[in-house]
């Protein structure tokens, strides 16, 4: 029989490792396990819906997930429908890939105000996430504030600002275009607490956010470095060229009026959150300017308010501990060597390493687990039930999965619903998937 692999979660990290295990050499049976009934992770749920080009790369993953070799099990949750320590009886080798869905908490005085959102909740909303299908954030505002620096940050703030024309080929739900659309939001600030040149975003997210119809950049001169060639000197190769570029499209930035158009995106750095203010609900955000002394950003006592109704910190991810599997509490990670965290138990992408990189960073954590297992399992043959085991748990317990041609369907019924340029008119709740599923209508996409 062949090596038994199950793989529970079937994003960017899940799928590289399903495909590093088809060319490995060993003969592997695979099983992605998805809580969902959607596959592809962060593709669906994460990358911005008016990026459409990036979530193209689905299209790889789905060769790999129609392998003979490989099935997919959606809408089955490890430590609810079947545990972890049953599933590594069942397989030879599990591995662990189920990302980092937790947002890291804004840990200030008022952060527990209405109108406060994590990134990761916000991002999934927009996205129709159906953990976040009730998320119903008030966009009667003016001003929004976003903490960070980075592509999610940008992204954050461009869904907010761009025009429903602007967002018309993109895969935006109804009932968040409709709030989103209808507000009344003219100024968005994306604030820092380091320097342009720490900045995380990528130059071409930079140089989109100056080509928006409605709304123009701002940057104030005085924040940049005074000769961007010497800013950039210690650096080298790829990264040098990033900052560089980066530097340059906000200094370019720092020429644009305030009034060439009639809503702004500032770009605000050196500065750290100290306090929400308001009531019950966000009237605004104070902050502390900073300046980096020895690589750390520094209170410098200076305090300054921004006025607004919505705040979202794009501060960074956290995996959750998973039952069953150590759990490092500082790091938010699964404890591992090189993805090995145990006879038989593996981790790849931000559960194993924390929330970095870009969608392929995660390919390479496949490719080493794939090795590992084909070290510890060469010419061997399984002797545990596997695929045949886990299926019949499941049916015995009455859990209903959804295979790769469930999805299919699933997929066609989006696409077959969507209005105008959109790709998809995507379903935000779980039930709508498998009442579509069970009716053959997409009637109830977009809850």
């Amino acid at each position: 029989m062949p090596i038994s692999i199950a793989i529970i979660g079937s994003g960017p990290a899940g799928f590289y490792t399903a495909d590093a295990l088809l060319k490995c050499g060993e003969d592997c049976q695979i099983d992605i396990i998805e809580r969902l009934p959607t596959p592809y992770g962060l593709i669906r749920g994460g990358v911005a819906p008016d990026h459409q080009t990036t979530k193209r790369v689905a299209r790889k993953y789905e060769q790999t997930a129609l392998v003979d070799e490989v099935n997919y099990y959606g809408n089955v949750e490890i430590n609810k429908d079947l545990s972890l320590a049953e599933l590594r009886d069942m397989y030879d080798a599990v591995v662990l890939a189920v990302g980092a869905p937790g947002d890291r908490k804004l840990t200030i005085p008022g952060a527990d105000k209405y109108g406060v959102f994590g990134s990761a909740a916000f991002v999934g909303w927009y996205n129709g996430h159906p953990d976040f299908r009730d998320l119903d954030p008030d966009l009667d505002i003016s001003t929004a504030v976003v903490i960070g620096n980075g592509n999610v940050a940008i992204d954050c703030a461009r869904v907010l600002l761009r025009t429903p024309r602007g967002m018309s080929s993109s895969d935006l739900p109804d009932h968040v275009g409709q709030i989103i659309h209808a507000s009344p939001i003219t100024d968005v600030h994306m604030v820092g607490r380091r320097g342009p040149l720490d900045a995380k975003f990528t130059n071409v997210e930079l140089r989109e956010m100056g080509e928006l119809t409605e709304t123009v950049p701002q940057m104030d001169a005085a924040q940049m470095p005074d000769d961007i060639e010497a800013a950039v000197a210690d650096l080298e190769g790829r990264e040098r060229r990033l900052k560089e570029r980066n530097l340059n499209s906000l200094r370019d930035y720092t020429t644009r009026a305030a009034d060439e158009k009639p809503k702004r995106v500032y770009f605000d750095f050196y500065a750290q959150p100290v306090e929400i203010l308001g009531g019950d609900r966000v009237e605004g955000i104070r902050f502390e300017r900073t300046e980096v002394i020895d690589g750390r950003a520094t209170g410098t006592g200076e305090i300054f308010d921004i006025d607004c109704g919505l705040v979202i910190a794009a501060i960074g991810y956290r995996a959750e501990p998973v039952d069953g599997a150590p759990y490092d509490e500082r790091q938010a990670i699964v404890p591992n060597n090189e993805g090995r965290v145990d006879d038989g138990l593996f981790a790849v992408g931000w559960i194993k390493r924390g929330p970095t990189g870009v969608i392929s960073s995660n390919r390479p954590d496949g490719e080493i687990v794939a090795q590992h297992i084909k070290s510890d399992f060469a010419g061997a043959t399984s002797a545990k039930p596997g695929r045949a085991g886990f299926e019949a748990a499941l049916r015995e317990r009455g859990v209903r999965w959804i295979n790769f041609d469930d999805w299919k369907r699933i997929d066609d019924m989006e696409q077959a619903a969507a209005a105008g340029d959109a790709p998809r008119r995507k379903f935000v709740t779980v039930e709508d998937m498998l009442d579509a599923l069970d009716n053959g209508t997409a009637e109830a996409a977009n809850g």
